[in-house]
């Protein structure tokens, strides 16, 4: 299975002197997480992140997206091995990986996101997705609470290099809290300036996290689990006991660890 049999060719690019505040736009209405960059020959230049975009602490700010993006993402090409590319992927703690032609043209082809591998896996129905969740899932999570401050909220997910959170009250889980959530809040970061009064400071997590959550329980199996985040678009989701006490989570790379 190479890399273009399974990655996103219809992912959007855009171009090195598009402004900023298109890209996230782009982010919040199409709910993707990275846009590749090229130039008027539609060779890659870089990627921007939802943490890119969400570091501009103006909104309205006229900073083109060459001027926040990163050169350094991991680069695949049409013809790699989808599962090594993959594994490079994780071992860089990338989700995504911007796909070219090939390394001499560098002509932008589209994105491979591990949700594309998972999904070929789900089709080939894998006697490794019949193990339960709790063999992988990770037990020592990051959580926090309805009460922070969202700020310190987003530099723990800086720190951490996690894109979401659960958020627990006296260990029971009572919503979760993404960067999708901080990006569509329409706050500014990394200040959180208030925006047409939506938010004053210090503005709390329960003013924004999602309290309708899907979680697990630990004897799912990674088939389940696989399903729900591909055809939900979710990046992670929490396992539960049946008293709702959060005790583990279960994300995109865990699977795919897995599988491999």
């Amino acid at each position: 299975m190479l890399v273009k049999d399974i990655m996103n060719s219809s992912w959007q690019a855009l171009y090195e002197d598009e402004l900023v505040t298109k890209a996230r736009a782009i982010m919040r209405e199409q709910g993707v997480r990275v846009l590749p960059i090229i130039n008027n020959e539609r060779r890659l230049l870089g990627v921007v992140s939802r943490s890119d975009v969400m570091a501009v602490t103006s909104s309205k700010s006229p900073i083109r997206v060459k001027g926040v993006m990163s050169t350094s993402w991991y680069v695949a090409t049409t013809d790699a091995e989808a599962a090594r590319t993959v594994q490079e992927m994780i071992k860089l703690d990338y989700w995504y990986a911007p796909v070219i032609k090939s390394v001499q043209d560098n002509v932008y082809a589209g994105v491979l996101g591990l949700e594309n591998f998972i999904q070929a896996l789900l089709k080939k129905e894998s006697p490794k997705l019949m193990k339960p969740v709790s063999e992988i899932m990770t037990t020592d999570v990051i959580t926090c609470s309805p009460e922070d401050e969202i700020d310190n909220v987003w530099r723990l997910m800086q720190e951490k290099s996690v894109r979401g959170l659960p958020v627990t009250e006296r260990d029971k889980l009572v919503g979760i809290v993404t960067e999708k959530n901080l990006l569509e809040s329409g706050a500014d970061f990394p200040t959180f300036e208030s925006r047409k009064g939506r938010f004053k400071a210090p503005a709390k997590i329960a003013s924004l996290m999602k309290t309708s959550v899907t979680t697990l329980k630990k004897t799912a199996t990674l088939k389940e689990a696989a399903r729900i985040i591909v055809e939900k678009n979710f990046g992670r989701l929490p396992v539960v006991d049946d008293r709702g006490v959060l005790i583990g989570i279960v994300d995109r790379e865990d699977i795919v660890k897995a599988l491999l």
